[in-house]
């Protein structure tokens, strides 16, 4: 066999003893699949089947709730008292059938929280274009860990194998990092270490609910990308006090939105996104790296493995365009992806193309998926707002 595919299919040890059977994790993405109400559909259950009979070792759920006050989209999942415990089942036992890993993404929008049907509160009030928040109160801040540890109590229980803490891309913890949403002047802000305070006590309360042979994963940010917002001087910093913690895998990516704000030096190289972070940061932690963004060629992926820069290789928008992507690389099958390029795109515009064609996944339709970016943002967008109504119809009775 050939040494890069050998490599790809090496099975990776976490430090809780659990075994990832190769090396390709399918990242998180937002498919915006649930019902309405935070639950799967079937259709949802069949698009993480689809990436497991692809070959993934690890397949995580992106933007799961802890909170259903705070979610990202209304399509989301919840993992909380409301939860349909037989659906989130189903969706299990369907997405490990081929000895994946299948972790939910446990997050909480924070300032991003999806506006028709939220009141956004992050870690600051928050005034800026597009932009409104409350501020959190310390109470609030505080019971933040129970949160995320009943969380991953039922991921456990409904046989998730493992859960990821979301602390990326500008969501509630990836807001307590960021100088550009914490502006607190308490025990939660000022240097990095107050700021990721929080982040370690989740961690603490999240492995004390699941106990010591149970995954648990986070995804960070190397950089924002964002002037004014979190550097990669800072983002190091927090690898080093990640490496204290129990953690069994540490998620690097990056990016934020946060109206107004310009674009950082700090930015994404061409080619496999933050390698040259990730390399940095393996010398300051033990704990198994995976990196994500960039990766579109079976040589980017044994690259990355090669070098050492990572344990673990994270695809996203390549397993959308190709869900069996794994095992086509597995075969030596060394197809680099066209990703489709699109002039002036509206806001959302990309991410809906992306998202309507994993809904086409999920319907085993993507090979007759043509949209146009222009109908797909209009499909992208009908179908929140139908969402919406169901949201707050079940959550938000009173609105």
């Amino acid at each position: 066999m050939d040494r890069i595919q050998t490599l790809l299919e090496q099975p990776l040890t976490l430090p809780c003893g659990a075994v990832l059977k190769n090396r390709l994790a399918k990242s998180a993405m937002s498919d915006s699949l649930g019902d309405g109400e935070a639950n799967p559909t079937q259709a949802q259950i069949r698009l993480y089947e689809r990436w497991a009979q692809g070959g993934i070792g690890l397949s995580i759920i992106g933007e799961v709730q802890v909170d259903p006050r705070y979610p990202e989209k209304p399509g989301n999942l919840s993992l909380t008292k409301h939860s349909d415990k037989e659906a989130l089942r189903r969706l299990t036992q369907r997405a490990s059938i081929t000895g994946a890993h299948i972790w939910p993404q446990l997050g909480h929008a924070g300032a991003l929280s999806h506006a028709p049907i939220s009141q956004a509160k992050g870690p600051s009030v928050l005034d800026v274009g597009t932009l409104h928040c409350e501020g959190m109160t310390i109470e609030e801040i505080e019971s933040l860990p129970a949160s995320y540890a009943k969380a991953a109590s039922i991921a456990k229980e409904v046989g998730f194998t493992g859960v990821q803490i979301h602390a990326g891309h500008g969501f509630l913890l990836s807001q307590f990092i960021s100088p550009l949403f914490n502006l607190r002047d308490d025990k939660y802000g000022g240097s990095i270490e107050n700021r990721c305070r929080i982040i370690l006590a989740i961690i603490d309360a999240v492995r004390l609910a699941v106990g010591p042979s149970y995954p648990i994963g986070i995804k960070i940010n190397a950089s924002d990308l964002l002037e004014g917002g979190l550097t990669e001087e800072d983002a190091l910093v927090h690898v080093s006090l990640l490496d204290k913690t129990s953690l069994d895998l540490i998620e690097i990516s990056g990016g934020t939105y946060f109206p107004g704000a310009k674009s950082s030096s700090d930015s994404a190289s061409r080619g496999v996104y933050y390698k040259t972070f990730a390399q940095r940061a393996k010398n300051l932690t033990s704990i198994p790296l995976m990196v994500t963004g960039g990766v579109k060629s079976l040589s980017d992926a044994s690259t990355l493995l090669q070098d050492k820069g990572t344990d673990l290789v994270g695809l996203a928008r390549a397993m959308v365009l190709n869900p069996n992507l794994a095992n086509d690389w597995f075969a030596g099958i060394n197809q680099t992806l066209s990703f489709p390029r699109f002039d002036s795109p509206p806001t959302e515009g990309i991410t809906a193309w992306y998202t309507m064609r994993i809904n086409a996944i999920a319907l085993d339709q993507e090979q007759d998926f043509s949209q146009p970016l222009a109908l797909a943002l209009k499909q992208y967008l009908e179908r929140d707002e139908l969402r919406s109504i169901s949201w707050n119809a079940f959550f938000n009775p009173s609105n």
